[in-house]
């Protein structure tokens, strides 16, 4: 499966039993409830179910024609987005580790809160006839950025800063290569001191400001 464009990438950590009122484990308890009968492939079938709703979901806020030839390769590259203001979108989710009470899910999504992450793992749990609280949400990627690109808190300083800006240079250009070629078709982003060809000027004025807000 393809990686989306403006995805975020994060890892959710959920605890079977119980039900809290903010869908957080440390939450006013609302609810207690058994899971044993919860297994591995019961979870990963509600997951593959809640990925192919929201695949759906993004086809239809992108307002592509998925018939055409242009929505087919924007699928494979990874790089339908919706046009306009949508919900949360989940483009991935698996379990990376289960054992009940506890499950670790990996959730590549857009338009999130951590709200609605939380809730996510509120409804697993009503679906799996039981109940779920959410222990942990961390973000793990956003855009070309990892865990690894992480400073620490003693290398908050300037030269650190700068070091790390530097190294992610040549990643960010190449995914802002990426986000543009569906305007750019198969042209380059200009170089430093480089200039854009003026149909490139022409399409981004016709076409509106790239990426949009987020």
């Amino acid at each position: 499966m393809p990686r989306h464009l403006g995805c975020l990438d994060y890892t959710v950590r959920g605890l079977l039993g119980k039900a809290t009122d903010d869908f957080c484990e440390d939450g006013r308890l609302v609810e207690k409830t058994t899971y044993d009968h919860v297994t591995r492939e019961k979870l990963d079938r509600i997951l593959a179910i809640i990925q192919g709703s929201h695949q759906k979901a993004l086809v239809m806020y992108s307002n592509l024609d998925l018939q055409t030839q242009e929505a087919y390769e924007m699928a494979v590259r990874g790089s339908i987005r919706p046009m306009n203001q949508s919900p949360m979108l989940i483009t991935g989710i698996r379990c990376l580790h289960f054992a009940p009470p506890e499950f670790l899910l990996e959730v590549q999504c857009m338009h999130e809160t951590q709200k609605q992450l939380r809730r996510l793992v509120h409804e697993i749990g009503l679906e799996l006839k039981s109940t779920a609280v959410c222990s942990q949400v961390r973000r793990t990627r956003d855009g070309c950025f990892t865990l690894d690109d992480a400073l620490l808190r003693t290398q908050w300083d300037l030269h650190s800063i700068q070091n790390a800006i530097q190294a992610a240079a040549p990643r960010v250009a190449a995914e802002l290569e990426k986000s543009l070629s569906p305007q750019l078709g198969t042209q380059q982003l200009p170089g430093p001191g480089q200039h854009w060809p003026r149909s490139a000027l022409k399409g981004q004025a016709a076409g509106g400001a790239v990426g949009g807000s987020r």
